[in-house]
């Protein structure tokens, strides 16, 4: 049974059987799993717990998944990955635009829901070299994939940081969204690079007052630099 550092996840899935047979077989690949069958269950295990990655159903009975994901991007960096019986494209573009991070479309292969946990798991784990980036009040902490204004978590997702990470590597200069997402998201560009918008638009938010900014060139890019 394989090991797992920081191994816990939030399995939100209403099925109960389905549930059931999903846990064990995390279970038995060396996970802590925490189980929800509605919205208000996943909530309670957010408010004490922190999982690494969260496996999330789209239609539940209290709720919407996608709107949830939205919601709970405030308060954890987890790796979010949907369980959707949606095959359209535009359902998937709008899961990862809110903050998810993949997606599994249903029926799927216990085998295929392992794999992806534990691609997540690597993808947390590796890390990068171990030196911070100091940008006045910023810190990023490239070992932990964190970053910091004035010692203060800014709470970031995976994808924010590395959108972050890569353009303060690459302060004043313009970078295209196209790269951006090929950097970050390690796929080839399609009509998904509308995401970087959305995470851009969250980190600037949270970069307000701080002395830096990312700024929008119409037609260019993004570019991270001193307001």
């Amino acid at each position: 049974m394989p090991e797992h550092k920081n191994n816990t996840v939030l399995l939100v899935e209403d099925n109960a059987d389905l549930n059931e047979i999903n846990r064990r077989a995390l279970e038995l690949n060396g996970y802590t799993v925490l189980t929800a069958l509605t919205l208000a269950q996943a909530r309670a295990h957010l408010s004490c717990q922190n999982p690494q990655v969260i496996l999330l159903d789209v239609k539940l009975p209290d709720g919407d998944g996608v709107g949830f994901c939205g919601e709970i991007r405030a308060v954890t960096d987890a790796h979010i990955i949907f369980l959707t019986s949606n095959t359209g494209h535009e359902d998937k573009i709008k899961g990862l635009n809110t903050g998810g991070d993949d997606y599994i479309t249903k029926p799927y292969k216990l085998e295929e829901l392992t794999a992806r946990v534990a691609a997540a798991m690597r993808r947390r784990a590796m890390g990068r070299p171990e030196n911070n980036i100091v940008k006045g009040p910023l810190v990023l902490d490239t070992v932990a994939d964190k970053a910091y204004l004035n010692g203060k978590d800014m709470r970031l997702t995976q994808k924010e940081f590395g959108l972050l990470y890569t353009l303060a590597c690459s302060e004043g200069q313009i970078l295209s969204k196209e790269h951006l997402y090929e950097t970050v998201w390690k796929l080839p560009v399609n009509d998904d690079a509308r995401a970087v918008k959305t995470h851009i638009s969250n980190i600037r938010k949270k970069l307000i007052g701080y002395g830096y900014d990312i700024f929008v060139s119409r037609g260019e890019g993004y570019c991270f630099k001193k307001e």
